[in-house]
């Protein structure tokens, strides 16, 4: 049984930065890759970033160069660093983890880019 824990969502203007954050419950962190996905109201779960087990990171093309993953294993916690946050960029925030063939998902954090 894994469990996710999301923070750190808030309200920022376009331009500003936010960090989230995704606490792990299990000492199985090391073992597992971990992914961020957003929904925008109206919209589709889609990807935002992932991180593997060794640290190498892939992003969606629409956070490319904005947005950072990272993980630190004596934390058990990813994070996920949001720079020059755009409107578009709204949404809620859930982590995501596959292990042992099960799909577990955090219950996700609101982040509202706007004026």
């Amino acid at each position: 049984q894994v469990q996710l824990v999301e923070s750190g969502g808030g309200l920022v203007q376009p331009g500003g930065s936010l960090t989230l954050s995704c606490a792990v419950s299990g000492s199985i962190f090391r073992r597992l890759g971990m992914n961020w996905y957003r929904q925008a109201p109206g919209m589709q779960r889609e990807y935002v970033a992932a991180i593997t087990i060794g640290g190498t990171t892939t992003y969606a093309d629409s956070v490319k160069g904005r947005f950072t993953i990272t993980r630190y294993n004596a934390e058990t916690t990813v994070y996920l660093q949001m720079n020059s946050l755009k409107p578009e960029d709204t949404g809620v925030y859930y982590c995501n983890t596959l292990s042992g063939g099960t799909q577990y998902w955090g219950q996700g954090t609101q982040v509202t880019v706007s004026p």
